[in-house]
């Protein structure tokens, strides 16, 4: 049995939909999973009209009416946007709650074991916020709602993955929390997430945090004071393990295939170059072509994989769109749920 992906909205203003249905569109993402969509049926049959995509939509109340079958998307419906109402590309408050909404649903379905994993489409955090809903973001709902404390964000495309020791605080306040316990907390989080992926023996790259990974103590101390130790901790525990490793060459040298998974000490750290490999421009046009890689968030109980893009608001209702990193967002679902399941 192919496992039950719940696919979420995410804000019907932007790109969600659209990219939704293009991925459910073809026939090779039902020959490895079962979709269905957490949101408004009516959105996605608007989605679907304004593509002209030769698809059906199918309004259901539970995962037992979902018939799994390429041409019909199935929707578990939530009621949830006044379509007399809505306007593709605008920050709204009513699409802020559906995106909401939408997440708690599939979050609800994983946890109750009715799906196998839970794939989430971008939603927008101002729109999210209007809506009443004081949340960071996805990963931040997850948390709160599998009443989970330990987590971390995982950013994964073909060949790049790059977990966090920090995220969304300010940079000053993340070389306070570059911190031995921490770095091992993550590095193992990641070091199983590559086991899911059938990655027998992780090969792990630690960045520094500073230049040069400080140059043995020329430009800080917090190498030789926290990540030095955490790495020969995890030695200890088993764990292949390089670092502190210059982060100017870490991320080369782990897409060219020196490393499984690298361990970022801040948010841009790994950010910038994971979106730099990722994300393609097209000149003449002037639009993005590709947004490639996707966000796990790893500690959770049930899997949650998401877009590494927003909702692109700018062309949303265009049908122009690229599916890539939804498609590998449920490939990467499909690959955990199945490790599961062994």
């Amino acid at each position: 049995m192919l496992p039950i992906i719940a696919i979420t909205m995410g804000d019907p203003a932007g790109i969600g939909p659209e990219i939704i249905v293009k991925s459910l569109s073809l026939a090779s993402t039902y020959q490895v999973c079962r979709p269905l969509v957490t949101g408004d049926a009516r959105v996605m049959q608007w989605a679907v009209e304004m593509m002209n995509a030769p698809l059906n939509v199918r309004s259901i109340a539970s995962v037992d009416e979902a018939r799994f079958e390429h041409g019909t998307i199935d929707v578990l419906h939530l009621d949830c946007v006044d379509m007399t109402t809505f306007v593709p590309g605008q920050v709204q408050a009513q699409c802020g709650n559906a995106a909401f909404v939408s997440v708690v649903k599939a979050i609800e379905l994983a946890m109750s074991g009715e799906v196998d994993a839970t794939v989430t489409a971008p939603l927008n955090k101002e729109a999210l916020h209007l809506a009443g809903h004081h949340f960071d973001g996805h990963t931040e709902i997850y948390a709160h709602f599998t009443h989970t404390k330990k987590y971390a964000m995982l950013l994964a495309d073909d060949f790049l993955r790059v977990i966090h020791v920090s995220t969304h605080v300010s940079l000053r306040e993340a070389c306070d929390r570059v911190k031995k316990a921490r770095i091992i907390e993550v590095a193992e989080l990641i070091d199983d997430a590559c086991r899911q992926f059938g990655i027998e023996q992780p090969r792990i790259g630690i960045a520094g945090l500073n230049p040069h990974a400080s140059d043995g103590g020329l430009f800080g101390w917090e190498e030789e004071r926290e990540i030095a130790p955490a790495v020969e901790e995890l030695r200890k525990r088993g764990m292949i393990v390089e670092g502190p490793v210059p982060p100017d060459t870490l991320f080369a040298k782990a897409r060219c295939g020196k490393y499984d998974g690298c361990v970022a000490m801040y948010h841009d750290q790994g950010h910038i170059p994971f979106k730099v490999v990722g994300f393609q421009w097209d000149q003449e046009t002037g639009q993005m072509t590709a947004a490639k890689g996707v966000n796990i968030t790893l500690g959770l109980p049930i899997i949650r994989v998401s877009v590494d893009h927003g909702t692109a608001f700018d062309v949303a209702g265009r049908g122009v769109a690229s599916p890539d990193a939804l498609l590998l967002s449920i490939s990467y679902a499909v690959r955990m749920a199945l490790h599961r399941k062994k």
